[in-house]
């Protein structure tokens, strides 16, 4: 595996702002943003459960209505790409069901005549009784909303981390009425609700933010070594 320079990181790192001006009329390549999608997908969460969704919202219309709602932040309607983070309600043993699953399909071989079947299947039961004892029954399984939050947090991060690295400008999106995204994109029933957004693209030779030092505390201030 090719692995990025450091120099390389930390100069994408220091040249990504949050973009506060797109240039409407330049879009992400389809090859570019195929990698930022399945950035999100390999995002890592609890127990690998990924209790979120990513709605990307292109159609105009959809995103004129969520405009009002976003403090009227021009970037929902003129980046290229305008993700909406989603994340489950709450957790029930089918969502567990569901990623166990998963897991068998992808890890295969939890056929009776492998050797130690009766071992995994044991394995898996066990880690699936940690899971419904903690996320659905236990007492994140009371948070669960607030739960699946922080795990969208991570995906935002990861998806914001490798657009810089690709040279496509970001910008996190807090400042929006959750409630009033969930009526728009509709929903409500659905299990999911809006947490946060993020709109990709390119930023516009106007955006005055672009040229400003980048204001961090010292490393000193923020890390310590225990």
């Amino acid at each position: 595996m090719n692995n990025i320079a450091s120099k390389n990181l930390l100069d994408a790192l220091h040249w990504r702002y949050a973009t506060k001006v797109f240039d409407a009329h330049k879009k992400i390549s389809p090859e570019l943003w195929d990698a930022l999608e399945k950035t999100l997908v390999l995002t890592p969460t609890s127990y690998g459960l990924q209790p979120y969704k990513f709605l990307i919202v292109q159609d105009g219309a959809t995103r004129d209505a969520l405009l009002p709602h976003s403090w009227g932040q021009k970037q929902v309607v003129d980046c290229s790409q305008y993700v909406v983070f989603l994340a489950r309600t709450e957790m029930k043993e089918t969502d567990v069901d569901r990623f166990i699953n998963r897991m068998v399909l992808v890890r295969g071989g939890l056929t009776e005549e492998i050797a130690g079947y009766r071992g995994a299947v044991a394995a898996l039961a066990t880690y699936r009784g940690m899971m419904v004892s903690d996320v659905v029954n236990g007492p994140r399984g009371k948070i669960a909303h607030e739960w699946a939050a922080r795990q969208v947090c991570i995906a935002l991060g990861n998806l914001m981390t490798a657009a810089a690295i690709l040279g496509v400008d970001a910008c996190p999106m807090e400042g929006l009425v959750p409630a009033e995204y969930d009526k728009i994109l509709g929903l409500e029933g659905s299990g999911y609700a809006t947490v946060v957004a993020c709109a990709l693209g390119y930023r516009a030779a106007s955006d005055k933010y672009a040229g400003l030092a980048k204001v961090r505390y010292e490393a000193a201030d923020l890390v310590r070594v225990v």
